[in-house]
């Protein structure tokens, strides 16, 4: 799912440093769109990187990303659909 918009990507698409989003143009091979990234990690990375990466919205060269595990999910709408009605079940919406 693109960080940006929240679109959800083919999972048969492979992701290069070039790559972008279809809906909204975000860079997807970005620090938001790895499963490494975390706020608040040395570098707001969980792998070992050697330099920091200061902007994380845009394309860059890191040899670790891994797209996150929603970023390439076909079923990503059937969820978000789960979840906002669970939600609303909690509040009779």
């Amino acid at each position: 799912m693109c960080w940006k918009c929240s679109l959800p990507i083919d999972g048969t698409k492979e992701i290069f440093r070039s790559s972008t989003c279809p809906e909204c143009g975000a860079d997807l091979h970005s620090c938001r769109n790895c499963k490494f990234y975390e706020v608040g990690a040395h570098y707001d990375c969980h792998e070992t990187i050697d330099e920091l990466v200061t902007d994380k919205e845009r394309s860059n060269f890191c040899d670790y990303f891994s797209a996150k595990a929603g970023l390439t999910n076909n079923n990503t709408k059937n969820n978000d659909k789960s979840a906002k009605d669970a939600f609303n079940s909690l509040f009779s919406l």
